[in-house]
């Protein structure tokens, strides 16, 4: 499990190809404590590292063929950045909400806006979660925890502080990229126990 509180932004270092899926190695100053079979949230996405060197900070993980699938992470290059969180110890503080890092489903940056020092991004809404995502609930993009500021049918609207900005992917964003949407599984849960009584 992860909270959606970014640790770093590492950069994909080499993509290997192979029949049954992809291969990443990321770079990643500062996971000094990874470990083979270790769960590992790479932009919103839960994979395992499967290899690694704290020395020269870097661990490769591997996307099977529905991963590559559902996600964009089959469309990443040598020199992209992504978001990196480590999962949550049982000791740990929980800050942002619950993360499983099972992406829902992938939508695109419709606007950016800087307002003062903060920012204002606008993502669409597909409709295949749009029942999840309420004003002022939350919500997971590439990884990131954040707060939904404002909704509509098609959309919806994050304020980002300066922080958050600078130390996730968020700052290399454009209009037109594609981002991960995890919704909150406490709405999915609410759900499915309320089925029957409407």
């Amino acid at each position: 499990m992860f909270t959606g509180i970014v640790e770093r932004t590492g950069e994909i270092t080499d993509v290997t190809e192979t029949a049954d899926g992809r291969r990443l190695t990321v770079a990643a100053p500062g996971l000094d404590d990874l470990h083979h079979g270790q769960s590992i949230s790479v932009s919103g996405v839960c994979l395992t590292v499967e290899a690694f060197d704290t020395d020269e900070e870097w661990f490769e993980v591997f996307l099977a063929s529905e991963t590559v699938e559902k996600t964009y992470l089959g469309e990443l290059a040598v020199g992209d950045a992504v978001n990196v969180e480590r999962a949550l110890p049982a000791d740990g503080r929980f800050d942002g909400h619950v993360v499983q890092g099972h992406v829902d489903t992938t939508a695109t940056v419709e606007a950016i806006e800087q307002v003062g020092e903060d920012w204002r991004y606008t993502f669409s809404l597909p409709e295949a979660v749009s029942q999840y995502v309420v004003s002022k609930g939350s919500i997971a993009v590439d990884g990131i925890s954040l707060t939904v500021a404002e909704r509509d049918e098609s959309s919806f609207e994050v304020a980002i502080i300066p922080a958050t900005r600078e130390i996730t992917t968020l700052s290399e964003k454009s209009v037109g990229d594609p981002v991960h949407l995890e919704v909150d599984v406490v709405a999915k849960y609410v759900e499915r126990m309320t089925e029957g009584y409407q």
